[in-house]
């Protein structure tokens, strides 16, 4: 039997909706979902399957997003991080914490490596933004700095990761039309001091069709969640 508790999180004048999935044993793993049209539901999958190796997971939906609602424009990446520490605050989630980042929220959980104990880090089809962005409303600003040639190749998150000494696994899209293998491939160089890291293609896969274009073949899909098994708990499991 799967437990899924949902719990709201007050956060400068709106109410973020989240849930907890329980886990068995381990129920530090925090997700982020990404921007667009994502939500934490569209994470079923993934965290369902750790659910069900024990793994227990809180993911909430950002300002803008999903049953949370509200302006995109009242929100940015940089409150996005802010949203995801009052909700770990709000669940006395404990570290080491393990985050997982899909798309934007992989920056977000780069940067919260900066003020958490955090030992791994899970980022699919990860997006990094220059530090110009970070504080920018959501909206045609905030496009318009992005939107620039190559506006991520000053991203503080290579300079963020150099300092990570936890577990690294980047899950890269072949055939991403949004996030360049550039991206995934210098954010899995910059961590020198890593524990681990590791950079995993998926083959056919696009920005946001990965895992159930894995879950078609459930050994594809079982191997891949037993490299974030890996990830997660060093081997432990």
């Amino acid at each position: 039997m799967t437990t899924i508790l949902d719990f709201d999180v007050p956060f400068n004048g709106h109410v973020l909706k989240a849930d907890h999935y329980l886990g068995r044993d381990s129920n530090r793993i925090l997700y982020l979902h990404g921007a667009g049209n994502s939500q934490r539901h569209s994470h079923r999958l993934l965290r369902g399957a750790l659910q069900q190796r024990g793994l227990g997971s809180v993911c909430f939906d950002a300002i803008g997003h999903g049953e949370t609602g509200g302006a995109l424009a009242q929100s940015s990446v940089a409150s996005r991080t802010r949203q995801a520490q009052a909700v770990l605050a709000a669940q006395a989630m404990p570290e080491p914490l393990v985050v997982f980042g899909s798309s934007m929220g992989a920056y977000n959980a780069i940067r919260l490596t900066e003020q958490h104990k955090i030992d791994a880090l899970v980022l699919i089809v990860p997006g990094v933004y220059t530090p110009a962005a970070y504080e920018v409303p959501f909206g045609p600003e905030f496009s318009a700095v992005i939107r620039r040639e190559r506006s991520w190749a000053d991203s503080d998150a290579w300079e963020i990761l150099s300092r990570f000494e936890g577990r690294l696994l980047v899950i890269h899209a072949e055939h991403d039309a949004t996030i360049p293998l550039e991206i995934s491939e210098r954010l899995v160089a910059a961590a020198t001091r890593a524990q681990s890291r590791q950079l995993f293609i998926v083959p056919g896969a696009e920005h946001n069709r990965l895992w159930a274009l894995l879950a078609e073949t459930p050994a594809d899909f079982n191997a891949a969640l037993e490299m974030v098994l890996e990830a997660v708990d060093g081997g432990r499991q």
